[in-house]
């Protein structure tokens, strides 16, 4: 090996991003992880270099002047691997399409509709990427993002709408049975696919664990905000990933709050339940390209699919 004394190199985009915040939790959100891999992966780097890299308080972290100098130095050498990477990732108009895909969404709706994709559109070939968040076309290796709107777009971003987010408490048949049997739910909605919200403050979720993903904490609240019913649960347990909370309630473990997109299948096949029905959030899943879609051929038969895919949802 040529360079030797090389730190851990996965470690170093999570350590300069919390220089340059002076915090792991906005790095986190930057990166796209959890808190915990920032914290884990900053310790790997201490770890390699023999060093502390930050003065750590109760409510503060401070970068070392040591962390300063090597951030400093992390920044410049990605700045020439990105200039690099700019340019080898020139493709030919008209060949292969690169598509990010919010990883849940990629795993749990996009995937298993590919066949149809293949046989609809057989003249386009899509490469797929998992990925989420603001997308950069000048810079990331990509020609479409396929994104939910909880964040600021660029206006020279073009976005396309494909379905709104609807979201609701999700669960297998089998626990919402022992829910309703030992009164678990205090007042249900319809309990069907497309059903709505429910009478706002009319009962809610009891005697139940729910299940929380690390990347959309929030998902809880915001459904009992939207609703106004109540929540009181048994016990609490969090994944890190969504996919891995929506498995867990597919599973029995417990209730998850399911967006519909990503429940959709299950939903049909009777692998879960929506027992309150499911509430616009007010945000919408769009395809975001660096151009109008009538500009790129394979953008728009990408997009006529995807939309042609969602009018069920």
């Amino acid at each position: 090996m040529r360079w030797p004394d090389l730190p851990p190199l996965n470690s170093l985009l999570p350590f300069e991003a919390t220089v340059r915040h002076a915090s792991m939790t906005r790095a986190a959100e930057e990166l796209h992880v959890t808190h915990g891999a920032v914290s884990r992966q900053i310790q790997n780097l201490e770890k390699s270099l023999g060093v502390t890299l930050f003065e750590r308080g109760t409510r503060s972290l401070r970068p070392t002047a040591q962390a300063r100098r090597l951030a400093a130095a992390v920044r410049d050498a990605l700045d020439q691997v990105d200039t690099a990477a700019r340019e080898v990732a020139r493709r030919e108009r008209g060949g292969p399409l690169a598509l990010s895909c919010e990883p849940t969404l990629l795993m749990r709706w996009l995937i298993p509709r590919l066949p149809d994709l293949a046989s609809q559109v057989p003249g386009l070939t899509v490469h797929l990427s998992a990925g989420g968040g603001p997308v950069s076309f000048d810079r990331d290796p990509v020609d479409v993002a396929l994104r939910r709107d909880d964040f600021p777009v660029p206006p020279d971003v073009c976005r396309s709408p494909l379905f709104l987010e609807r979201i609701g408490p999700v669960c297998s048949p089998d626990l919402a049975e022992r829910l309703r049997d030992g009164h678990g739910f205090a007042g249900t909605g319809t309990g069907g696919i497309t059903g709505g919200g429910g009478t706002a403050g009319a009962g809610g979720v009891a005697g139940v664990t729910i299940l929380h993903a690390s990347t959309r904490p929030g998902a809880w609240a915001d459904w009992q905000r939207l609703t106004r019913r109540r929540v009181e649960p048994d016990g609490e347990q969090t994944f890190e990933h969504f996919y891995l909370a929506l498995q867990a309630a597919v599973a029995g473990v417990g209730m998850a709050i399911g967006p519909y997109a990503l429940v959709h299948d299950d939903l049909v096949r009777g692998q879960l339940v929506a027992p309150f029905g499911l509430v616009e959030d007010g945000t919408g899943y769009h395809l975001l390209s660096p151009q109008p879609p009538e500009r790129d051929e394979r953008i728009a038969a990408l997009l006529a699919w995807l939309r042609a895919q969602a009018t069920g949802l």
